[in-house]
């Protein structure tokens, strides 16, 4: 049975830290298992034994513009320190996901975005990707332990440079609220009880979207720690605790009070769509990762922009935060490829990550030494928040196993929100066959 525990189950990381660079940003989706290679030929002569091709091929799932140009203007960089010369492929976001698992069993590029934790190491035990300790031996002393351990397969090795990562939160308009007369909610009575004013002065209380599938799950994870607390997140991800349970239909029962007050078009929208409603004045609030300042081209709407992290509700308070990791890999191929090596240590030095971060400003750098004197009012509150919590998740289908999350748990959840109904014995039941089947 898979344990997403030792690297992920007291992902704690001081608040110094933090603020020194351990950041956030991008999304947390599924992988599955699937269909075509997500890149077409990759870039000739890349196996380059202990010497290297001084080429490199790059599979990239930022297909968004901002985190596009950010990752161009990162390999721009390397290329400039280094000499070498980075071809990139991206592929929609979603559908790198969706395809990662044929990808890496095909002729996938030799380094590759992917996230840490146990999305990380799912494919380091099915031995489709290369360990990188040798790399980790000149930058380990840049990241935190927490960090590290999040980088760290069962086997002990580590398989992942962390580029950012991010909390989740309710984002809003500042003008919205100051005009209206809200106050920020710090219990889930006072969310309840301000969607309700929301929606009597017109407003969608909270612009909910969920046409991909994974939005959702940020919300469970959020009601369930609050409800059940972090341990019980991570173990119910790990199926060391049963669906079927009184704890798991209190989170669903839970979160029935927040149904009505979600944008009625949810299914069929997209985060980014949902962004743009925020960003119009359309609704109140966004529960999402900070990736949605993306969104916010409008240096106004940007400047007019803040977010609070999900209230407390039962237990442990607001101590857990939704944060996920994300970064590069090496497939098995890229591990025989010096300059695909040296491109992930070039990840980890204040020169890399600057280069990215100059581009997608959601994010915060998780390099000790970067430079954060950028960071707006809203990096650092971030970082506060991170920083300040006692545990870090990373994503319910980053912490489970990849079938569970994307096969089950994503039309469930969409079901959910379309009925206000759930059977969690049938989840209990389909997570017994797969998670018997690793």
């Amino acid at each position: 049975m898979h344990d997403s525990g030792d690297a992920l189950r007291q992902l704690q990381v001081g608040r110094r830290n933090i603020l020194k660079g351990i950041g956030l940003g991008a999304l947390g989706l599924m992988a599955v298992p699937a269909l075509a290679s997500c890149t077409g030929t990759a870039t000739p002569g890349g196996g380059g034994g202990s010497t290297g091709t001084g080429t490199v091929s790059f599979g990239s799932y930022a297909s968004d513009d901002v985190p596009k140009r950010a990752y161009a203007a990162f390999t721009t960089a390397f290329e400039k320190e280094s000499g070498a010369k980075v071809t990139t492929n991206t592929v929609a976001h979603n559908d790198f996901q969706n395809k990662i698992n044929t990808y890496l069993q095909g002729s996938p590029d030799e380094a590759f975005t992917w996230f840490a934790g146990y999305r990380m190491q799912y494919y380091a035990g099915k031995n489709l990707v290369a360990p990188i300790d040798d790399v980790w031996d000149k930058i380990g002393d840049n990241f935190s332990d927490g960090l590290a351990k999040a980088s760290t397969a069962k086997d002990g090795k580590k398989y992942f440079v962390p580029n950012y990562n991010y909390p989740w939160g309710f984002f809003y308009r500042k003008s919205v609220w100051e005009k209206k007369g809200y106050t920020v909610p710090t219990t889930f009575d006072d969310l309840t009880a301000l969607c309700k004013k929301m929606k009597a002065d017109g407003l969608i209380p909270i612009e909910f979207t969920d046409k991909d599938g994974w939005p959702a799950m940020g919300t469970f994870d959020y009601i369930n720690m609050r409800v059940n607390g972090y341990q019980f997140h991570v173990d119910l991800c790990a199926h060391n605790e049963s669906w079927d349970q009184a704890k798991v239909k209190n989170v669903f029962d839970t979160w029935k009070a927040l149904l009505p007050y979600y944008n009625p078009a949810a299914l069929g929208l997209t985060w980014q769509e949902g962004a743009q409603n925020l960003g119009k004045g359309k609704s109140g609030m966004f529960l999402l990762g900070s990736f949605v300042m993306q969104q916010f081209t409008d240096p106004t709407v940007a400047a007019d922009m803040d977010f609070f992290p999900f209230p407390e509700i039962a237990v442990e308070g607001q101590d857990a935060v939704e944060a996920p990791i994300d970064g590069l890999m090496l497939s098995k191929r890229g591990g025989e490829n010096k300059t695909a090596r040296d491109m992930l240590a070039f990840l980890g030095t204040a020169k890399g990550q600057e280069a990215y971060f100059k581009v997608d400003s959601s994010n915060l750098m998780t390099v000790k030494d970067a430079d954060t004197s950028g960071y707006s009012v809203l990096n650092k509150k971030f970082a506060d928040v991170i920083g300040n919590a006692k545990s870090i998740s990373q994503f319910l289908d980053r912490d489970a196993l990849p079938a569970m999350a994307n096969n089950v748990m994503i039309p469930a959840l969409q079901s959910f929100i379309k009925s206000g109904t759930i059977d969690t014995a049938n989840l209990e039941a389909q997570a017994k066959t797969l998670y018997a089947s690793q």
